[in-house]
């Protein structure tokens, strides 16, 4: 006998089943307590906006959801990666950790798959971009929280004050015009570039990028002390920080947020930054009186486009046992409203293809649009590879150091590249 039209199988049911039995937990189950490790995107120290967004997120889910309580806890990222891994070596996880890398907790198996907590049209809207960077071994770990590429900002007064008509392209350029800018104007910074622990792995990785190199090769296997990236450090010491150029405070002491802080205060007249700078700016302009212009970012021939992408990731762990509570937090989470609240609020790019084409039609959001242009051309950090947690920390102990009186791109370099061979041997262990 034929089988109505509306009937499903065996298999069909147990899919819907367990694709859905992220939200469909026992009204009667025991009131339940999640833990969010999350990081803090306060640009300028002056702002509790995260804390406030996570705030208003976390009242209205548990409003909806009673018996399940979130408590969050925003971390500097300074120190939240390192933060989450400490937990999770004491054995102490939190349910949800939205930082900036997945696969070694992945690859330790504690974490649970996308699929395993999403539905399917919450899953689907992810920007494939991005979903390919949150996979191991073909299965999505890693979810897309937000992301950001990088342009060349610069103080326009100051600018004109120098007599500069036109942003650098070349590092050449970039150069003279940071010369200009102290003569003319005696800006402390003319170009700051933050070597700092906030965030060394993305400033350096801009620096690789536009001399050629990279942090990997096209097979995937690190190049971190290749000829290409010793001399694009090497060029960044002997020509912007001995010459003082940078400013009075050492590169790797000095660090994003810092930076951006003295650029809005005028002290900086060049900056490589991502959206969130833009829309602060803006909220200072009445204060500060900086205005700023874009440009895409120099490379050392001019010519050279690639520049870094960041997405942040969200991932949840298995120790707790809590999949159903967490699957309806993050289904919560990833609606258009609160995706867009989070990237409006922060001026960064969304990670969902409903949102990014929400804003991409919106003239309240075209100062983002030269970023999200430059997303598809861009390169993302290795985040899929298990070694990549070690490496960015190292990047970040020793990349500074390069900087330094005495110091040395050469051997700073050699130091990374001989932790990341440890980190992918004990990876493949």
């Amino acid at each position: 006998m034929p089988r109505p039209r509306h009937a499903l199988t065996a298999a069909a049911t147990a899919l819907v089943l367990a694709v859905s039995s992220a939200g469909c937990a026992d009204s009667a189950a025991s009131p339940v307590t999640l833990r969010l490790v999350a990081a803090d995107y306060t640009v300028t120290g002056r702002s509790d906006s995260t804390e406030r967004y996570w705030a208003a997120l976390i009242a209205a889910f548990e409003d909806e959801y009673p018996r399940i309580t979130v408590e969050v806890d925003v971390v500097s990222w300074d120190d939240v990666d390192r933060q989450v891994t400490q937990m999770v070596k004491k054995g102490d996880a939190p349910d949800i950790a939205q930082i900036g890398t997945y696969a070694a907790f992945a690859e330790q198996g504690l974490l649970y798959s996308a699929e395993e907590l999403l539905s399917i049209p919450v899953y689907a809207n992810f920007l494939p971009p991005l979903v390919a960077v949150g996979k191991q071994n073909g299965v999505q770990y890693g979810m897309p929280f937000v992301a950001s590429t990088r342009v060349l900002f610069y103080n326009k007064k100051l600018f004109a004050k120098a007599g500069i008509d036109a942003p650098p392209a070349t590092w050449d350029e970039l150069r003279d015009t940071a010369e200009k800018l102290r003569n003319r104007t005696g800006v402390a910074h003319p170009v700051a570039v933050p070597l700092g622990p906030e965030e060394a792995q993305i400033e350096t990785m801009l620096w690789l990028l536009g001399g050629g190199g990279g942090y990997t090769a096209d097979t995937g296997s690190y190049t971190i002390n290749s000829q290409e990236n010793i001399a694009s450090l090497n060029w960044v010491k002997q020509n912007l920080v001995k010459t003082g150029l940078t400013g009075p405070v050492p590169p790797g002491e000095l660090n994003r947020k810092e930076a951006y802080e003295a650029f809005l205060r005028g002290e900086v007249g060049m900056a490589n930054g991502f959206p969130t700078l833009l829309q602060t700016a803006g909220e200072t302009a009445g204060e500060t009186g900086v205005e700023i212009g874009m440009a895409p970012v120099p490379s050392r021939d001019g010519v050279s486009t690639r520049v870094p992408a960041v997405a942040d990731w969200i991932m949840a762990f298995k120790r707790n046992g809590h999949r159903r509570e967490v699957g309806k937090f993050l289904n919560f989470l990833f609606s258009d409203q609160n995706v867009r609240e989070f990237a409006v609020r922060n001026n960064l790019l969304p990670v969902t293809g409903s949102v990014t084409e929400d804003m991409e039609l919106d003239d309240k959001h075209r100062d983002l649009r030269e970023f999200l242009s430059a997303l598809p051309g861009s390169e993302l950090p290795p985040f899929g590879k298990t070694s990549w947690a070690a490496v960015s920390d190292s990047i970040k102990r020793n990349i500074g150091t390069s900087m330094v009186q005495g110091g040395s791109p050469t051997g700073a370099l050699n130091r990374i590249a001989g932790d990341a061979e440890e980190a992918e041997a004990a990876s493949s262990r």
